[in-house]
């Protein structure tokens, strides 16, 4: 499969910055990582959500924006292969969770505006585990700001990404069920991961793997 564009996208903890860190090394992309720690709001949002949830949205829309649209102007300008953490419509999901029904609506618009502009990946991944294994992840990787995540938010968050994929048909969509495998300490089930993505065509819309 021919890719210029790869997605690798999850729930909080579910290990896309890791997968698209191993992947971009080992086949000499351009990776493309959200800047998250940069983001004064977020602390705070785990503090106060109800105070902070349209600054921390807002801040990441734009930047989500501003790096994409610097990046594949690049990748378009120097035809390398770009490998992303992130697609821009996690603002969107994440947004449905976290802001009052008027907020939403206005960050909405904004949303509609951007999205339009930007390009489609060639292959969108999405690594799906369930919440207790999520919440695992984010024990081991220690960050304090996420040490208190609420359960049920992380099941909305992942109702959200399934929710989009139900209503998207413009790209290929691979789901990777990662609830029995390790890729990030077992070489054998990174290059499993690796050939799904890299050696096989997928019809726009979800493909399920599940990886045991």
């Amino acid at each position: 499969m021919k890719i210029n564009y790869l997605v690798i996208e999850g729930n909080i903890g579910a290990g896309k910055t890791s997968l698209a860190t191993m992947l971009a090394k080992e086949f000499h992309a351009k990776e493309v990582l959200e800047g998250f720690n940069e983001n004064p709001f977020l602390p705070k949002f785990y503090e106060d959500r109800d105070k902070y949830a349209f600054p921390l949205e807002m801040s990441f829309l734009a930047d989500r924006y501003s790096q994409l649209n610097k990046n594949i102007r690049e990748f378009e300008l120097f035809s390398s292969f770009v490998i992303s953490d992130y697609y821009f419509m996690k603002s969107l999901i994440f947004a449905q969770n976290t802001l009052s029904e008027t907020e939403y609506q206005l960050y909405q618009r904004f949303f509609n505006i951007i999205y339009e502009k930007l390009p489609k990946p060639d292959l969108y991944v999405y690594l799906h585990l369930d919440v207790d294994n999520l919440l695992k992840n984010i024990e081991k990787r220690g960050r304090s700001y996420e040490q208190k995540m609420d359960p049920l938010y992380l099941e909305k968050i992942s109702q959200g990404y399934f929710s989009f994929f139900n209503q998207q048909n413009n790209f290929p969509i691979l789901i990777l069920d990662t609830n029995k495998i390790d890729f990030v300490r077992n070489k054998e089930h990174y290059k499993r991961i690796a050939q799904l993505i890299f050696e096989r065509d997928y019809p726009k819309g979800i493909n399920r793997v599940l990886m045991d």
